[in-house]
């Protein structure tokens, strides 16, 4: 058996003890709290679950899902349904809309909404479609930002054994989250905080750069902020994308855990080289205007320590805690922080 085949094994190995769940409908119940999530996918939107093998869609689809979270909810968790969903107790879907085109999708988003900007996450590798709204529920809910959350659903397999099929979706999605930035930001106050865990860093930077090589300055002035968590990106590569991008929107936050156990195994499929996610000192970005966050220390191992900050609730109460330093000017976010666990 070769090296890679026996990777493989072990990556089905990983997630055999969870068993991949679709998002479920039923009725809201007053104790709980709703999310709207606007969602723009490349997937078919009948296809909210694994789909390794099949083709890719051509297009985005646009549609609101109206997501439950439970009264019982504990902070950086999903509660997944064991048995019929039960609001009460699991996330649910309680309400969806599809829209026709981008101008209704963009509409609707901004309806109501006195910001100008917008929140848009991409998320990672082996990601469904279901796993990756339930995400961003969570975090708009846990971390309360107060901006509208658009998620940018790019054709991820959704199987441990994509990882390949994956990183060439990167390179498919980049036309349309660069068409989705540019209608997030058409009107002359309009901003997008960008927000990507694992691959979709990928796919973010791999945006971003091709935007710079355009001469799009323009759509790149108007991303605030950016976020890159857990980023599953070999750092030489980073470095020349940073550099085809030239000036990077400000702040530029990187959070990594060397105990990222998922990115361990992508090191070992890419050559054995470790992902920018897992960096132990500031050199491999040396030069470059990026903040490094460090959240090894507050790892709990919940989901191989690859979205720390968002699934463990010491990181999450800390990192509120700094982001509301940062916005009251207290204190900013230093260039390369060590973040320490509180006996």
């Amino acid at each position: 058996m070769t090296c890679f085949a026996l990777l493989t094994l072990l990556a089905v190995a990983l997630v055999a003890c969870a068993p991949r769940q679709s998002a479920q409908r039923a009725a809201a119940i007053p104790e709980a709290t709703i999310e709207q999530i606007y969602i723009a996918t490349e997937r078919a939107l009948d296809r909210t679950g694994p789909s390794f093998g099949e083709p890719r869609n051509a297009g985005i689809r646009y549609f609101r899902a109206a997501i439950s979270i439970p009264p019982t909810h504990r902070v950086g968790n999903i509660e997944w349904h064991e048995g019929p969903p039960d609001p009460a107790t699991d996330f649910v879907v309680t309400e969806t809309e599809v829209y026709e085109g981008n101008p209704g999708f963009v509409n609707a988003v901004k309806k109501g909404q006195t910001a100008r900007e917008v929140l848009v996450f991409v998320h990672g590798y082996n990601n469904t479609l279901s796993e990756a709204m339930y995400r961003l529920a969570q975090i708009q809910h846990d971390f309360n930002s107060g901006l509208p959350s658009v998620l940018f659903s790019w054709p991820s397999a959704g199987d441990p054994r994509g990882y390949v099929y994956d990183r060439d979706s990167v390179l498919y999605a980049r036309d349309d989250l660069e068409l989705l930035l540019k209608s997030l930001t058409r009107g002359p106050q309009d901003k997008v905080t960008l927000v990507a865990h694992s691959m979709g860093s990928h796919l973010v930077m791999e945006t971003m750069r091709q935007a710079a090589l355009k001469g799009d300055r323009r759509l790149l002035s108007r991303i605030s902020s950016v976020i890159l968590m857990s980023p599953d990106i070999d750092p030489d590569v980073f470095r020349r994308q940073a550099e085809a991008i030239g000036r990077l929107p400000q702040p530029f936050l990187m959070f990594i855990s060397r105990e990222d156990r998922a990115l361990g195994l992508a090191g070992f499929i890419t050559g054995r080289k470790p992902r920018l996610g897992v960096i132990d000192s500031p050199e491999a970005v040396a030069g470059l205007d990026v903040k490094v966050i460090d959240f090894t220390a507050l790892g709990d191992g919940e989901g191989l320590n690859h979205a720390v900050p968002t699934s463990s609730p010491t990181a999450i109460s800390v990192l509120k805690g700094m982001i509301a330093q940062a916005q009251s000017g207290e204190r900013a976010f230093q260039n390369y922080m060590v973040l320490t666990a509180q006996p």
